[in-house]
């Protein structure tokens, strides 16, 4: 049993490893910020029918408009969530006046558990601005939307209390919807703001 635990650990880890080394190789493919792109489709996003956190249907039209932070986490994550979305909240702040043009999506890989009410009580928890979103769906719809972003999860442990392990990178949507860029976990607020600048500017 201990040899099985031992293994399944090794999976996660590798899995998790594997989407890192993804994320890192799609920000290397960039050039000034510009997405990299195959028969004319950006490498990150794409359709997907979720909920929003007032358990009204969604797809990837509500990222039109405006510029999105899009991180796929869940509400029980003990630390890189509501590290990663105090970042992105501090980042909005400090984009000043262009702060009202960007939204934040959160999007949940645990729709077990994260049903629309938890997560609009999570994002209310977290200070968050009232724009942001708060996204869950099924197992297939959730497991549709990550692929088509790239996010590797994975759920660990038995119980009430288990944990899921994921990507940890967030990712910049221009206002047409298209990706801009990666957003690498543990950028500081002021450094995320730098990015979401130089995808306004198109640098």
């Amino acid at each position: 049993m201990e040899r099985l635990l031992s293994r399944q650990r090794l999976l996660l880890i590798v899995t998790v490893a594997l989407g890192l080394v993804l994320a890192v190789l799609i920000a290397l493919s960039f050039n000034a910020g510009r997405p990299s792109q195959s028969q004319g489709q950006a490498l990150v996003g794409g359709p997907f029918q979720l909920v929003n956190q007032d358990g009204r249907p969604v797809d990837e039209s509500v990222l039109k408009g405006k510029w999105s932070v899009v991180f796929f986490g869940f509400t029980y994550c003990p630390d890189i969530c509501p590290a990663t979305m105090q970042a992105v909240r501090g980042a909005v702040d400090l984009l000043g006046a262009n702060g009202k043009d960007v939204q934040i999506v959160f999007v949940s890989v645990d729709p077990g558990r994260d049903r629309p009410r938890v997560l609009k009580d999570w994002l209310d928890a977290q200070g968050l601005p009232a724009s942001t979103l708060g996204l869950t769906g099924t197992p297939e719809q959730v497991a549709a939307a990550a692929k088509a972003y790239r996010v590797v999860y994975q759920r660990e442990g038995d119980g009430a209390d288990y944990q899921v392990n994921h990507s940890t990178a967030a990712y910049l949507m221009n206002p047409d919807g298209r990706f801009d860029r990666v957003l690498a976990y543990g950028l500081t607020p002021e450094q995320m703001a730098d990015q979401i600048r130089k995808g306004m500017r198109g640098d």
